[in-house]
């Protein structure tokens, strides 16, 4: 959940969007996502609002603004079901249990927070980290998201990574033992990786029988490290082998992949990211965080500012300025918007899904998906909509045209 690069002067009021046709539809299901900037270090790869901790972190005017920004918002969503809470970063695992255990009870005494609600933290496997996490467990988190990258220590050291392999694994042990639900993350195309190498990585990952793995390709984003001083990365041919490889190795072990990162064993999908694939809804709380809230008659988009110590200082006046952006979505950009997440599903979405979250009846993109089903690329059939095997592969081509 990326910040915003610039901050606007004033923050604009939203208003209902004449004639925007949403009418009185169901609202999507909600999710809360909580973001926390602090790290040890900044990754030479990462573009996430994440900022480097020097010495303690202010947990106590952290918790009291995440509480203030959370009232500003309760309007917005006043009686609404939660159905998942992602703690993310930065690294969340950095606040002590005290802390994760206080701001989850706030959650509960504000929100309607179902009680099986997937609560997700993202942690880091330093050892300090994981001694916690029977303690986050004891306040509600269920599923632990881990950040491996890889089990390769060579490979470790050239992410800028602070761990090593063998406190990676000690995590993974650690969070099994704590929850149920533990995501692995994984990184491929690495500097200098071999396709043995990325094959090691990926049996190490497999060999903890976890219930969900996100495997990504390594990309070198805008204002990083990696970006300004690129390292030797894996040319394309041997990064596909490598995405070849995973598909196959990840089904023939019980993985299914289901998104275009993301694979998981039966009942282990993750709820929360499904949601946003679905194109429902979040309320993003934190610096940096973003949120997409639906109404009965409009969809706005709101981005905090992203800059820990102005988000909280601005949270404390009590007068909404930590937003920087709030805008009310034409109906012009609701097919790509949806589109841009419904279509990483490997198996699509039901059509009806789109008028339901956008408001606007599948009659609007029928153009675009006659013009998709003649090339071949999409494909609506049993009232489902999904990209056909070509259409996966091309995907961005696919996205391209609900831009039109």
């Amino acid at each position: 959940m990326d910040g915003l690069d610039a901050e606007p002067v004033n923050r604009p009021r939203v208003r209902p969007a004449a004639g925007h046709g949403l009418g009185h539809r169901p609202l999507p299901p909600l999710s809360l996502y909580v973001h926390v900037p602090w790290c040890v270090r900044k990754c030479p790869y990462c573009d996430f609002n994440s900022h480097q901790a020097d010495g303690e972190l202010p947990e106590q005017a952290y918790l009291a603004a995440l509480q203030a920004d959370l009232e500003h918002a309760l309007p917005l969503i006043w009686g609404r079901q939660v159905i998942s809470i992602f703690i993310g970063g930065g690294t969340p695992s950095l606040l002590s249990a005290q802390a994760i255990d206080t701001m989850l009870a706030s959650f509960r005494a504000c929100l309607n927070v179902l009680p099986d609600a997937e609560i997700t933290l993202e942690a880091n496997p330093g050892t300090a980290e994981a001694g916690r996490f029977l303690d986050y467990a004891a306040s509600g988190v269920n599923r632990i998201s881990l950040g491996i990258q890889s089990f390769n220590d060579e490979a470790l050291r050239a992410l800028g990574r602070i761990h090593d392999s063998r406190q990676a694994r000690a995590a993974i042990e650690m969070a099994q033992k704590a929850v149920e639900r533990v995501n692995l993350d994984v990184m491929y195309a690495l500097p200098g990786q071999s396709l043995q190498a990325c094959q090691e990585d990926l049996q190490a990952a497999m060999a903890f029988q976890t219930g969900h793995l996100s495997l990504y390709h390594l990309t070198l984003e805008p204002n990083t490290v990696f970006a300004k001083f690129p390292p030797p990365l894996p040319d394309d041919d041997l990064a596909a082998a490598m995405h070849e490889h995973i598909i196959e190795a990840t089904t023939a072990a019980g993985w299914e992949q289901y998104e275009v990162s993301a694979y998981a064993r039966p009942g282990q999908r993750s709820l929360h990211n499904q949601n946003y694939w679905t194109f429902g809804d979040y309320l993003g709380l934190g610096p940096g965080a973003h949120g997409k809230l639906s109404f009965h008659d409009r969809i706005i988009r709101q981005a905090r500012h992203r800059m820990p110590e102005s988000w909280m200082s601005r949270c404390m006046q009590r007068d909404g300025s930590q937003i920087v952006e709030e805008r009310a979505l034409a109906p012009q950009e609701l097919p790509f918007e949806f589109m841009l997440n419904a279509l990483r599903l490997k198996e699509g979405v039901e059509a009806g899904l789109f008028s339901a979250h956008t408001g606007l009846p599948v009659t609007a993109i029928f153009p675009t998906l006659k013009r998709l089903e003649e090339r071949n690329l999409l494909s609506l059939t049993g009232g489902r909509l999904r990209t056909t095997e070509l259409g996966w592969r091309y995907l961005n081509d696919v996205l391209e045209d609900f831009l039109q």
